[in-house]
């Protein structure tokens, strides 16, 4: 016998609703997606598509066997890429240091207005590729390396910044509050309370973006502002496939140590 009361409700995962918004979200995806497809069949020359893996396949073999005597020539260019990471790291972390503060809830002087414009130049240098700012850079001061220095410390801004200023915001308050209970200045706050907290975090963001920018300024030449990236153009202009190989295989070499000693240093100070 059933002893079940008849309107006692039966639960469901998802409300009518839900279930509604979720097909109406699938059925807006597909149709998204299809608009994209039209697109991009409609700019697509399939013929070269096709043709793709002929063309990779020859532009492959005439890379091989790298052309080793060309690597003295190389040395140079990739000592000024790694001093375009370095020095551009470096500008770029003291510049984001006072601007992270400046960002940080709990040590902002002025959350009204100095916080929304140390934000802004926090999304600022982040929505700009480093090629961009090279970009601008070299048609401002010129082609060279200090472009490239300053395009990667614009665009390390952002980055460390950002990162930074959330390690602050996380900080234990109540290692704060002590200091401050003691009659300590704002600023004494700020360097005993604050300050060691953050120093592992500071360490490891700014080791990583230095990795980061070593990629990142190895291409800088292509438009002009300096490092290996000028050897890479002039490579590919002429053709001198051999050399691209050469280029592309220290390239590649460059990046491994690079994140090797990141790797070695995060884990030594984090």
């Amino acid at each position: 016998m059933n002893t079940m009361p008849p309107d006692r409700p039966i639960w469901h995962y998802r409300t009518p609703r839900q279930r509604l918004m979720l097909w109406f979200g699938w059925l807006a995806l597909v149709a998204l997606f299809v608009y994209c497809w039209e697109v991009m069949n409609r700019e697509t020359l399939w013929f070269f598509v096709m043709d793709a893996p002929n063309q990779a396949a020859d532009i492959g073999s005439r890379m091989w066997p790298p052309r080793w005597e060309y690597v003295p020539e190389l040395l140079i260019p990739l000592w000024d890429t790694i001093n375009i990471a370095t020095i551009g790291t470096a500008g770029g972390v003291l510049l984001a240091i006072p601007i992270a503060f400046l960002a940080a809830r709990n040590t902002t002087p002025s959350p009204m207005l100095l916080r929304p414009v140390a934000l802004l130049i926090i999304v600022t240098s982040r929505s700009i590729n480093s090629l961009i700012w090279a970009l601008l850079l070299v048609a401002i001061i010129g082609p060279g390396i200090l472009a490239g220095m300053v395009a990667i410390a614009l665009r390390s801004i952002g980055f460390i910044g950002k990162l930074l200023y959330e390690a602050i915001e996380e900080t234990d308050p109540l290692q704060v509050e002590a200091i401050a209970a003691t009659g300590a200045s704002r600023a004494q706050t700020i360097i005993y309370g604050i300050v060691p907290q953050i120093i592992p975090a500071f360490w490891g963001i700014s080791v990583f973006r230095w990795d980061i920018n070593i990629r990142e300024s190895t291409i800088l030449g292509l438009v002009g502002a300096g490092g290996i990236g000028l050897k890479l153009q002039g490579s590919l202009n002429t053709l001198a496939w051999g050399q691209v190989s050469v280029i592309l295989l220290l390239i590649l070499g460059t990046v491994v140590v690079s994140e090797w000693i990141s790797a070695k240093i995060r884990h030594a100070v984090i």
